[in-house]
């Protein structure tokens, strides 16, 4: 297949004004092979011509660098909690709530339906399926991705140890019954985890022309032991595919340095990198309540951080400490989290929203993220968190064909003042004419064309509706052991840990 781009404008980072053109964009098979004026198509091959009018510009497809795909039909459902009260209503156990295949493809195509809308091209994918993964679930989650269109790299989030291991305080509780409950082993094991990974890599990673991918993940070094953390890096290692992690999203988190015996009075991140675990194909996922010594660690090992600024303020977990990732020369990449901390899978609004709210930091206003530093973490960053940084988030020859092509005659770009400025500060997704993902047209005219969009969501109103009742029972039977997790997050946040992350506090 062969496309031939004319008349449109370039985004180029190193370029002043940051774009250059009029002029053309040749596509051949999944490859840009040319840019100028004066590129052609091979004589005699069957050319698709895109018009870009002398006022669209084709933008590196957008990379969402950090996702949860099993709550994506769940957006809007639940208020601003802490984590660790979010979380027990977000993924409660229920049997009736272990979804079927088809379940698990719709909720799936739900956000990629909406990603490729808004010019996003990538997702990584670090899919919690709940209650532990099976090859027809992984099955349908891949399918999902591999008819929409859409690049994916997709991991398995899994805790690996009992819940009394993953938190601090419980010594101070005097409910015995409560304390026991969280001794119970999760539902599948570390060899029944590695064993869906071994499918996962054989069945999925490279497929679809290299298209879909697989990636791993420990979920968080709290939540899984030693040989399975070693296990999964080995599989990081071998496969040359990027390692998830959670690290320091919340207070909570950080305080389980000292009331964690395990832990020994080192953060998450210090203990991964005794561990020899803190890799360059590691993407530190949140880092709100890292210092300066983990950062130099992140730094040092060439790990990337994968910031999520909505989903920390829908959770309260506090405001990142961007510019000093930036001043460690840490890659950040930017993500959505997952649809119901975002409520959304639009990754505009996590470029706003990055854009902004370190202006709160209390640093010098010269200290603030410039709009160029954040289309740098959203198209830079993002490629470096998928270990493809050779061929991923530009424009240019020799990259993969992963283009968005906006209109700049869009309200957000009218009157033209600042490219930057205006993509991150006033662009929503509304402008985007054509998505490409691969070399091949996946979304224009505003329809998603690969599959029957109309269709997918109207079956998607009426299975979900129908599940509304199921979720509703398990959310009210999980409000039992609320207060119990209410008084450790209190207790977190009533400790002097050393640091603060957040804002309009005293």
């Amino acid at each position: 297949m062969t496309t031939l781009f004319t008349r449109v404008y370039v985004y180029d980072s190193a370029h002043e004004s940051g774009l250059f053109g009029p002029t053309d964009v040749l596509i051949e098979g999944n490859t840009i092979t040319g840019i100028g004026t004066d590129v052609a198509p091979v004589a005699g091959a069957d050319v698709r011509v895109i018009d870009g009018k002398n006022h669209q510009i084709l933008l590196p497809g957008l990379i969402n660098a950090h996702f949860h795909s099993p709550a994506n039909h769940l957006k809007g459902s639940l208020p601003s909690l802490p984590l660790e009260l979010f979380m027990l209503y977000e993924s409660p156990v229920d049997a009736e709530l272990a979804p079927t295949p088809r379940e698990a493809y719709l909720r799936t195509m739900l956000a990629a339906l909406e990603m490729l809308r808004t010019g996003t091209t990538t997702v990584q994918d670090d899919a919690f399926l709940m209650p532990y993964p099976t090859p027809e679930i992984i099955d349908a989650v891949m399918q999902a991705y591999a008819d929409c269109g859409i690049r994916a790299s997709v991991a398995l989030d899994q805790p690996e140890l009992a819940e009394d291991q993953k938190l601090p305080y419980l010594s101070r509780n005097t409910d015995a019954a409560f304390v026991d409950s969280l001794a119970a082993p999760p539902p599948l094991d570390s060899a029944g985890l590695l064993g869906m990974y071994d499918y996962l890599l054989e069945r999925w990673h490279g497929s679809h022309g290299g298209r879909l991918t697989a990636a791993v993940s420990v979920s968080a070094p709290q939540r899984v032991s030693v040989p399975y953390f070693e296990a999964i890096d080995d599989l990081s290692r071998r496969w040359g595919i990027p390692l998830f992690a959670h690290m320091l999203e919340t207070k909570v988190q950080r305080a389980l340095a000292t009331e964690q015996p395990r832990f020994a009075g080192r953060s998450l991140v210090q203990y991964t990198a005794d561990l020899g675990l803190l890799s360059e194909r590691m993407n530190v996922i949140h880092a709100v309540w890292t210092d300066d010594r983990d950062l130099a660690l992140i730094a040092e090992a060439g790990a990337v951080i994968a910031h999520n600024p909505v989903s920390n303020l829908r959770l309260g977990s506090g405001v990142a400490p961007f510019r000093r990732m930036k001043d460690f020369g840490i890659p950040v990449a930017l993500g959505i989290d997952e649809a119901i901390c975002d409520d959304s899978a639009n990754l505009w609004g996590v470029v706003k929203t990055a854009g902004l709210i370190h202006n709160v930091s209390g640093l010098d206003s010269d200290l603030w993220p410039t709009a160029g530093e954040v289309l740098d973490s959203l198209w830079a960053g993002g490629a470096a968190a998928l270990l493809q940084a050779d061929r991923l988030g530009a424009v240019r020859e020799g990259y993969l064909a992963d283009l968005t092509l906006l209109d700049l005659h869009g309200a957000a770009f009218t009157p033209f003042n600042d490219l930057r400025g205006q993509l991150v500060y006033c662009e929503s997704g509304s402008d985007v004419v054509v998505t490409m993902v691969d070399g091949r047209v996946v979304f224009e005219a505003g329809s998603v064309t690969t599959v029957d969009e109309d269709a997918l969501l109207a079956e998607a109103r009426e299975h979900f509706a129908g599940k509304l009742p199921v979720v509703q029972r398990a959310r009210a039977a999980a409000g039992t052991v609320y207060p119990h997790y209410q008084a450790i997050v209190r207790e977190a946040a009533a400790a002097d840990l050393g640091m603060n992350r957040w804002i309009g506090t005293r």
